[in-house]
């Protein structure tokens, strides 16, 4: 595999500091940096940041200002992001990318469906499209109300876009009771959309996937998959022919009817085998 002169200048590890960390859930950070690079990013792309001593994430970015500024939103769900909760303003880390495509810019009516952290992309991608002519609307979801992430912010961004703004909570704590997808196929059955853009559990994406075919709506999906090299050298992250950091992250409906015996079913894990998304 030939690599572009681009993707040899984004692949380099370039060391920062990280300039502050803020708490946007009991279990999320925001983390904010500076590199040039990645601060060109589009929405839809992710980068690799590293942990000294720890190891290596892909993680979507939130957030570019043309000052070189960049924020990432992190789960702790294991040793390598509960490292990266204990660093503080003034520490190190290393920084690859920015990876991978990045949306389409639809400027229609768009409906974003998002979940947990793979709010992220779609919020980069809302601030893009609020510049542009584009009607907003949004289905956020979580499983309680202290783990929905950017609730103002994306209800004020469908407000100035004439768009709707629907919250879930599985518990029931905020909004409506039940996933994500609850209230999308009413949103479908009433209202036509000229795409979809969604992101969070594959499992949830998936439903959206079949609600777009259902409803005729162009779709855009941002996957998430085990990223070691970033570069589509490795296979780690393959779903049917496609390599997620190299062919992706965002993938397109029709894209997604290749693979759909494996799309929100399986997945590969750190061995590289077939198994049963979680």
């Amino acid at each position: 595999m030939k690599l572009s002169a681009y993707l040899i200048a984004n692949n380099r590890l370039r060391t920062t500091r990280i300039l502050s960390v803020e708490n946007e859930s009991p279990t999320v950070k925001r983390f904010t940096f500076k590199d040039k690079l990645c601060s060109e990013a589009k929405p839809g792309q992710f980068l690799m940041l590293w942990i000294p001593r720890v190891d290596e994430i892909p993680l979507s970015i939130l957030n570019t200002e043309k000052t070189g500024i960049v924020s990432v939103i992190v789960k702790k769900v294991g040793e390598a992001t509960e490292a990266l909760h204990k660093k503080k303003a003034g520490d190190i880390i290393g920084v690859r990318g920015p990876f991978g495509n990045s949306f389409t810019i639809e400027k229609g009516d768009v409906l974003m469906v998002g979940g947990g952290t793979g709010l992220a992309p779609l919020t980069f991608l809302a601030r893009s499209l609020t510049s542009e002519t584009s009607k907003i609307s949004f289905i956020v979801g979580a499983k309680t109300r202290s783990e929905l992430l950017f609730v103002d912010e994306l209800r004020e961004l469908c407000r100035k876009t004439n768009g709707r703004f629907i919250a879930t909570t599985e518990d029931g704590s905020y909004g409506v009771k039940g996933l994500a997808t609850k209230p999308l196929e009413k949103l479908l059955k009433k209202e036509r959309f000229n795409m979809i853009y969604t992101c969070g559990p594959e499992k949830m994406m998936r439903k959206v996937f079949d609600l777009a075919e259902k409803y005729r709506v162009p779709l855009e999906a941002s996957l998430e998959r085990l990223m070691r090299c970033a570069i589509g050298l490795c296979g780690s992250c393959v779903i049917g022919r496609y390599r997620v950091c190299r062919d992706g992250p965002v993938f397109t409906g029709k894209q997604l009817e290749e693979v759909k015996e494996e799309f929100g079913f399986l997945k590969r894990d750190f061995d590289g085998k077939i198994i049963a998304l979680e």
